[in-house]
């Protein structure tokens, strides 16, 4: 057998997104026909713990992970992470129709050095049948997705150590397009195809862009709010920890409007743009219909706004759960504040209804 990147669901799992200064994890449920919060907690991770998206200590990962599951209060054991877009390989490959699914696995392992740039044994890899290639029954398109087996095994153990069972392994950009649907409704338009999605997190700025809800782009870029942190620590000589309290809290100097938080801002706008003029130079679009900014950055007060202008592109902040209700073990006002950040989880929840 393949070594399965993307295990198959085993009913309901919790969706823990591992990012690189945090770890969020949220449980949602099916009820009276809507979605609900059943269980959402998140844990600051130590420094170093996770750097530029890969994990560096897993016991540290664990433990923060433990720690969010006692707040959470969930009674859900089985777990679905993500691995970030960067560090898969997916290639859509084209295989006759009709072949059974050991076929293809066996195919796909005759051929995988044509696809796959490392050895076999040190790479985790599934497939999915994706449906006919268009203009010829003959044959189906087929997604293979490919990892080093060391970046899924990190994540499998951070979970175990948490006392937890580690379900699947899923690609952040599929949790992305599967969360997608808890937005769609929120934009307000006619033919709305094209859509980006803009997470701005700590250290990484992550592009993805969706086509009448398929993710067609994936990029990552070094940029995010530990900038502003990092300038507001600069200016006014104060630790990591007062930085990043302030600017969630409030009681800075009287310039910190105007000397660093407006000008952060204008930078976001930038990166925005840039990551934009990336996706239009390597793909047939020219535009897209909707900017939708996500992570935690995205709550600066007016940033939607702001990017709606500089940009000319319609935009709003993201906000998976307009439409859900809550359970009772749920903080609204933590997750109404930590809602931009939340897509990868949701998405990894949702796995729970497949």
């Amino acid at each position: 057998m393949l070594a399965s990147l993307f295990k198959k669901k085993n009913k309901a799992v919790l969706g823990i997104d591992i990012t690189s200064t945090s770890i969020k994890l949220i449980e949602l449920v099916e009820l009276n026909g809507r979605m609900q919060v059943e269980a959402y907690a998140s844990e600051t991770l130590p420094d170093n713990a996770v750097v530029e998206q890969a994990i560096n200590d897993e016991e540290a990962v664990g433990e923060s992970i433990k720690k969010a599951f006692v707040r959470s209060r969930t009674n859900v054991k089985k777990a679905a992470v993500a691995v970030a877009g960067s560090a898969v390989i997916t290639k859509v490959i084209q295989m006759s129709a009709g072949m059974s699914e050991d076929e293809m696995e066996n195919q796909i392992r005759v051929e995988a050095d044509q696809y796959i740039p490392y050895p076999l044994e040190e790479v985790a890899m599934d497939f999915e049948e994706q449906g006919p290639v268009e203009g010829n029954d003959q044959q189906v398109d087929v997604l293979l997705a490919a990892c080093r087996k060391e970046t899924v095994e990190l994540r499998e153990d951070a979970v175990e150590i948490a006392g937890l069972e580690s379900s699947m392994v899923d690609i952040e950009a599929f949790c992305v397009e599967r969360a997608f649907k808890l937005l769609e409704s929120q934009l307000v338009g006619d033919q709305i195809e094209t859509v980006a999605i803009i997470d701005i997190g700590a250290t990484m700025t992550t592009l993805n862009v969706l086509n009448k809800g398929n993710i067609i782009y994936t990029r990552d870029q070094m940029f995010g709010g530990h900038q502003l942190t990092e300038e507001i620590q600069r200016r006014y000589g104060i630790s990591a920890q007062e930085a990043m309290r302030a600017k969630l809290e409030g009681g800075l100097p009287d310039d910190y409007h105007t000397e660093i938080l407006e000008p952060f801002k204008d930078s976001v706008v930038q990166q925005v743009s840039r990551s934009l003029q990336f996706f239009y130079s390597s793909s047939q679009f020219n535009d897209v219909d909707y900017v939708i900014l996500a992570g935690g950055t995205s709550s600066l007060e007016g940033l939607a706004q702001l990017v709606q202008e500089k940009v000319g592109i319609a935009s709003i902040v993201a906000n998976p759960f307009a439409d859900m209700t809550l359970g009772q073990k749920v903080n609204p006002q933590i997750l109404d504040n930590d809602a931009p950040g939340l897509l990868v989880a949701c998405g990894l929840a949702m796995r729970s209804f497949d």
